[in-house]
């Protein structure tokens, strides 16, 4: 296929070109992000291995981990005492998964019953969500909240941080994940093949990167 020829001013059909590659690609992208189907949060039980060692390994530079994973546990106390659990997954950047567990899984909080929920999350909340899960918190005083994260999202910057110090102030208690945890996800949220529970195999510095995270985090929210 021949090489379209270059207009001197920059139109075609009385549409404005790209100048550049660059801006060719950029305007690709943008075509592409405006095709995408409708946002859906993946639900579920359980999830594929390959994600988990991908998307939870607490690498301190996480090139390509663009998705959330968010495992959930919610304990309720009063009359109608309980617990469930689950994951919720970001499937494209247009919501993510800690506002859809307030949305899907808890969208209300009966005053008489008592709720402690756990998450293990592969990176911490970005900037709207620490605000959003502060919000929630000081509005629901029954609800006590953990969040334990593979990675520290974003740590360096002044928002974020600022952000993470909010949401200690809220109550709730953020903490980086040891490599039990790891284990603990493997053995409750992740698929095992063949209905065969295979031993979780713990990669060569996940102890170096959770002591590397958890003093990064004492920095920021002391």
């Amino acid at each position: 296929m021949a090489e379209k020829e270059e207009t001197p001013d920059n139109t075609q059909n009385g549409e404005e070109q790209p100048e550049n590659a660059e801006e060719a690609e950029e305007e690709k992208k943008k075509q592409e992000l405006e095709k995408l189907p409708p946002f859906e949060i993946v639900e579920g039980e359980r999830f594929p291995a390959f994600f988990f060692k991908f998307q939870f390994r607490n690498v301190e530079y996480s090139s390509g981990r663009n998705k959330t994973f968010l495992c959930y546990i919610v304990e309720t106390q009063g009359k109608e005492s309980g617990s469930f659990r689950g994951y919720l997954e970001d499937e494209h950047v247009a919501a993510h998964a800690e506002g859809a567990f307030f949305n899907n899984i808890l969208p209300t909080c009966e005053p008489s019953l008592r709720y402690n929920v756990t998450w293990y999350v592969s990176s911490s909340p970005c900037v709207p969500c620490a605000d959003q899960i502060a919000q929630i918190l000081q509005k629901n005083k029954n609800l006590r909240l953990t969040i334990l994260v593979s990675r520290l999202f974003m740590w360096e910057e002044p928002e974020m941080q600022a952000a993470l110090k909010k949401l200690k102030t809220a109550g709730c208690k953020l903490k980086i994940m040891k490599p039990q945890d790891f284990e603990y996800i493997w053995q409750n949220f992740v698929e095992q093949e063949e209905g065969e529970a295979k031993a979780f195999e713990p990669w060569e510095d996940i102890q170096e990167n959770f002591l590397y995270y958890e003093e990064k985090l004492a920095e920021v929210l002391h």
